[in-house]
C-alpha cells in the first residue's frame, strides 16, 4: 500500500469501528478499497444502524434503520468486505458505556484484527460534521476496548463464558486530527464514490459528490506533502502493542 512515505506492508485482518452507516465511507473507504487490493482482510463494525439519519419525520426509524444497513452492505461490497457487525445502539444517542465498550471488544476478539481503524475521540473545531456526539462516543469506546478491553481476561468476564478470548490489537489508526500517515487514494477514489452512491439516502441530494471527495483527498494529499494531483485519506497511528 503507498503511502506518502512510501510503500507500507499491511495487515493480515483489519476491523473498522465507526457509529454510522456511511462513516467509514466517508472517512477510509479509498484505504479501505487499498487494504483489500492488497490482500487484508477486512471487517466493519457499525454501531448504530443510522436510524436518525432521515430528516422527514414521516418515516418511521426502523424503516431507515433496515435502508441504511442495505446501503452500508452494499457500500462494503464495492470495498470488497462482506463480515460486517451491527451493534444496534441507538442513533444519536452513544454514549461511551460500559455496555458498548463489552459490545466492541466482542467484535474485536471474534474478528482478532492486526489493526483497527476509528474515528476520532478528540472534537475537531474546524469540522464539527466530523466531531458528531455519536462520532466522539463510539470512538472513546473503541479506543478502551482496544485497551484495555479486549485483551483482558479478567475484564468483561462474560466474553470469556461465550467462548471469546482476549486479543491484542498491535495499532490503530485514528481518523481526524494530527495524523502522521498519509494512505496514496488516487487509485482507489474512484471506488470511494462509487461505495458512496450506495448510501442512496444520504448522498442523492449532494450533486458535486465526486468533485467535492476528490477535492478533500487532494487537500488531504497536500497537507501530507504528496505531488500534486495525487489524493490520500489521512490518520493518527497509535501503537497499542
Amino acid at each position: 500500500m503507498l503511502t506518502s512515505d512510501g510503500p507500507r506492508d499491511v495487515p493480515e485482518r483489519a476491523l473498522v469501528v465507526v457509529a454510522h452507516p456511511d462513516d467509514v465511507d466517508f472517512g477510509a473507504a479509498g484505504t479501505v478499497n487499498a487494504l483489500t487490493a492488497a490482500g487484508c482482510s477486512v471487517s466493519y463494525c457499525l454501531v448504530t444502524s443510522g436510524g436518525a439519519g432521515e430528516a422527514s419525520p414521516d418515516v418511521w426509524r426502523h424503516d431507515v434503520t433496515r435502508l441504511r444497513e442495505t446501503e452500508q452492505i452494499a457500500a462494503a461490497r464495492v470495498a470488497g468486505v462482506t463480515d460486517l457487525h451491527f451493534l444496534h445502539h441507538r442513533d444519536g444517542e452513544v454514549q461511551a458505556t460500559l455496555g458498548l465498550r463489552r459490545d466492541i471488544a466482542r467484535v474485536i476478539r471474534i474478528v482478532r484484527p492486526d489493526l483497527v481503524i476509528c474515528q476520532s475521540p478528540e472534537r475537531n473545531w474546524d469540522r464539527m460534521y466530523s466531531s458528531h456526539p455519536d462520532h466522539l462516543a463510539a470512538a472513546e469506546a473503541t479506543v478502551a476496548a482496544v485497551y484495555p478491553d479486549a485483551r483482558n481476561p479478567h475484564g468483561f468476564v462474560d466474553l470469556l463464558d461465550e467462548g471469546h478470548q482476549p486479543h491484542t490489537v498491535p495499532e490503530m489508526w485514528v481518523m481526524g486530527i494530527e495524523p502522521n500517515l498519509y494512505v496514496d487514494i488516487t487509485d482507489t477514489i474512484a471506488k470511494k464514490v462509487q461505495g458512496l452512491r450506495c448510501h442512496h439516502s444520504q448522498v442523492d441530494r449532494m450533486e458535486n459528490l465526486e468533485e467535492l471527495m476528490r477535492k478533500w483527498a487532494g487537500e488531504v494529499a497536500a497537507r501530507g506533502g504528496m505531488p500534486e494531483g495525487r489524493m490520500a485519506e489521512s490518520f493518527r497511528v497509535v501503537n497499542t502493542a
